[in-house]
């Protein structure tokens, strides 16, 4: 399925703008949030709010009222991210919750979260702020439905940097990994405690056992990846004598066949979890990746406490980051991910929670929901 933003509908536009701004208290809060998805859907190229606004009411005049719309005016962005992901759990088949992060290219540093990062991929640093999304994989699409914005020190010890971002007094410094369980307990909470598995390949920015051990302890099923070299035992092992993924896998694995001339390695051991109480736990789990024949080992490497699915269904799963990243590229080319205008923290949060509403919207057709 790939959609052009000119093949969501009235009725689709409509209907999801009425789900997800009617709440709203003011009535002009309501029309901008639906011209705006308009001016995301509809304009052509770069989605400034002057060129949005010609598009959608034919004057350049009230790209102010757009761009106060999302910089200043006083509504929450969080209730209408539960809006759109509640709807979307109860109208659409979710396979698991994939959490992808999302590197967001920036000019000079005063955006808030604007930092110098290296990417291993393109091999370089960038100036770039660093969200993280968590998307519902619905095995047809991977839709947007919530996010938080990495913050290095400066713009959490800084009074005068933190003010002008607007940062807000309760963002606290945060890892990745803290990030990644606030996205996951927002998620429970909007969904009434119906879960998903939860998916993530972050293996190269940020340490994935913290993450594993709060998800074990907390109840959720998880499917994650893990650095090859990551020592698998129990702590009555010095960290020096427990072997690593990579060696457990090749030595100990059990191949499965997956047909296609694809094999699967799977290795039964066991997951420490951390309950919010701050008891330890233990439960089944197993490691599993793609037997890659040409190299003779095992391919990328995931952590599972799914114990009850076939490898190759697990397999499955661990593939929706990639269809995540996916739909972060056609957000950033065609929905206007990359192109907010603005500095503060909350205008980032409100942008980017209109652009996965337009997204969503521009998948609607394909998916023929039920808003």
């Amino acid at each position: 399925m790939h959609e052009t933003p000119e093949m969501a509908t009235g009725r689709a536009l409509d209907d999801l703008s009425r789900l997800l701004f009617g709440p709203l208290h003011r009535s002009d809060q309501q029309r901008w949030g639906h011209v705006y998805l308009q001016g995301l859907l509809r304009t052509h190229g770069k989605k400034t709010v002057r060129r949005m606004a010609a598009t959608v009411t034919g004057s350049e005049a009230t790209s102010s009222s757009l761009h106060q719309f999302v910089n200043a005016s006083p509504w929450e962005w969080a209730p209408v991210r539960g809006r759109l992901a509640h709807w979307a759990t109860r109208s659409l088949p979710v396979r698991s919750w994939t959490l992808a992060p999302t590197v967001l290219p920036k000019r000079g540093d005063h955006s808030p979260g604007v930092h110098q990062r290296f990417l291993p991929e393109p091999g370089r640093t960038v100036n770039c702020q660093l969200g993280l999304g968590l998307f519902l994989n619905t095995g047809q699409a991977h839709l947007p439905v919530d996010w938080r914005l990495f913050l290095p020190p400066r713009f959490l010890q800084d009074p005068a940097v933190r003010d002008r971002a607007k940062i807000p007094a309760t963002a606290r410094p945060q890892s990745l990994g803290d990030h990644a369980l606030h996205l996951v307990q927002e998620m429970t909470s909007w969904t009434d405690g119906e879960t998903a598995p939860v998916v993530a390949d972050l293996t190269t920015l940020c340490d994935i056992a913290p993450l594993a051990r709060r998800l074990q302890g907390s109840g959720h099923s998880f499917v994650l990846a893990i650095p090859g070299q990551t020592a698998i035992g129990g702590a009555e092992l010095p960290p020096g004598e427990r072997p690593s993924a990579r060696a457990l896998l090749a030595r100990h694995g059990v191949r499965h066949p997956a047909g296609a001339g694809r094999g699967i390695i799977s290795y039964e051991t066991t997951v420490h979890g951390l309950r919010p109480s701050g008891e330890n736990t233990r439960g089944p789990g197993r490691l599993l990746a793609e037997w890659d024949a040409d190299a003779g080992r095992p391919g990328r490497i995931w952590l599972t406490n799914i114990t009850d699915r076939h490898p190759a269904e697990l397999l499955e799963l661990a593939r929706s980051p990639q269809g995540a990243r996916s739909a972060v590229r056609r957000m950033g080319e065609d929905f206007g991910l990359l192109d907010f205008e603005g500095r503060s923290f909350p205008g980032w949060h409100r942008h980017m929670t209109l652009v996965s509403a337009a997204y969503t919207c521009g998948l609607l057709e394909g998916m023929s929901p039920d808003i």
